[in-house]
């Protein structure tokens, strides 16, 4: 494996033992640390690699993982075969909750990590060695779900301290418990803040989007079993949660169109229309698709409110 850049960094593997989902997460003073550092995969585990990183780290773990070995022995594998390995910071969890981690001993000051009952902190280049233990207690001590208590944990690296050098990208990969063959790309959260002044606000305003979308997907799903009351609630905690963005409030205005629930629609369609009127135009051409089941006296309805 060859030498890469330095990616002084603070990061979390972890499994969630409700879901069994795999997660890893990151921060670092290095430009789009999530193209380097994370890697996860459903039903497999998930890596972070850092330090001096070597990437090979997070594809050759996951590949062993894959064929049944251990975090453990997937990583000691991998370390024994690194010259490099004690410039290596490397972390990873298994689709067990098992988990392995490896801080070598030319990492840079400040840096440590903590394992924990199915994760794993580490952190390199921090401006105090407190860092990693402030991460392990938040992941413990918050509640809500597996991307809640990742996030909780980088915010608490940088409340500690963080990277001697501050802050600048950031990302977040969560993948299932169980493989999809027919589409083995898909992760439960996958989001990355490349370059930014303040990367962890950024991350958890993309988290709170994200969070929209899935509210809005669980809408759809139930809309398309029948079931408008579970969907216009949903639409409604998607609406809560997306802020300015008209998309989520034009697509619950369609759905109720079509589900004859015309009052309720009128008044989101408006606030859509304010915001640019080229929804309307779109409004149109889905009509004309069939996506949007209006005859002309509902359509002029419709139009009514963007006036």
């Amino acid at each position: 494996m060859n030498h890469k850049p330095l990616v002084a960094t603070y990061s979390i593997v972890a499994r969630d033992p409700n879901t069994g989902n795999l997660g890893v997460a990151v921060q670092s003073h290095y430009f789009s640390s999530g193209t380097v550092v994370t890697w996860a995969e459903a039903g497999v585990g998930a890596v972070a690699t850092q330090s001096f990183a070597d990437p090979a780290y997070g594809k050759l773990g996951l590949d062993l993982m894959r064929v049944g070995r251990s975090a453990r022995d997937a990583l000691d594998g991998l370390v024994a075969a690194d010259r490099d390995q004690q410039l290596r910071q490397v972390a990873m969890v298994d689709v067990k909750g098992m988990v392995a981690v490896h801080t070598g001993a030319r990492c840079i000051k400040e840096a440590g990590h903590t394992v924990g009952e199915g994760f794993s902190v580490q952190a390199n280049m921090m401006h105090r060695n407190t860092v990693w233990g402030a991460m392990a207690d938040a992941y413990r001590n918050t509640s809500g779900d597996l991307a809640d208590r990742l996030m909780a944990a980088l915010e608490a690296a940088e409340a500690e301290g963080g990277d001697i050098r501050g802050m600048q990208s950031a990302a977040m990969l969560i993948a299932g418990p169980e493989p999809d063959p027919q589409r083995p790309w898909l992760h439960v959260v996958d989001l990355r803040v490349d370059d930014s002044p303040q990367p962890l606000k950024e991350l958890r305003r993309i988290l709170q989007v994200h969070n929209a979308y899935r509210h809005r997907s669980l809408a759809d799903q139930a809309f398309a079993r029948g079931d408008f009351a579970t969907a216009n609630r949903e639409y409604m905690e998607a609406e809560g949660l997306i802020g300015d963005n008209p998309e989520v409030r034009f697509w619950h205005a369609v759905t109720l169109v079509n589900a004859n629930r015309i009052d309720e629609a009128l008044p989101l369609f408006k606030i859509v229309f304010a915001f640019d009127p080229r929804w309307l135009e779109l409004t149109e051409r889905l009509r004309a698709v069939g996506r949007l089941q209006a005859d002309d006296s509902i359509l002029a309805r419709i139009r009514s409110s963007a006036v």
